[in-house]
């Protein structure tokens, strides 16, 4: 793991957003693209070269697992198979392994996911 990035749920005007500072220079970093009005964050992990981070968001009535590019400043929905609700998410190293908690039927389980 890389230790050069922080990825953190900052409080900023009474809204909590997401947040990725250097820590090498102790300099915030723009995530363009990665905040919505209508949304929360409950979850995040950055990849270890701080261009990935993985997040759990609840949007009205669904809780959704996504991951933002910052190289191209997307952010995208990832599909959970067989459906379930994320709680919690971590990123490996490289940003290639995601590991996810989710609820189905009452259980809870861990779901590895491999990103291109």
């Amino acid at each position: 793991m890389g230790q050069r990035w922080l990825a953190s749920l900052a409080s900023r005007n009474g809204r909590e957003r997401v947040e990725l500072i250097d820590l090498s220079n102790d300099t915030p970093v723009p995530l363009n693209g990665i905040h919505q009005a209508d949304s929360q964050t409950i979850s995040l992990s950055v990849s270890g070269d701080g261009q990935r981070i993985a997040l759990i968001r609840q949007r009205e009535e669904r809780t959704e697992l996504m991951l933002y590019r910052r190289n191209v400043s997307a952010l995208q929905r990832l599909p959970i198979n067989p459906p379930g609700v994320p709680r919690s998410v971590s990123l490996n190293g490289n940003g290639r392994l995601l590991a996810v908690q989710v609820s189905r039927r009452g259980r809870w389980d861990v779901d590895l996911i491999r990103l291109p």
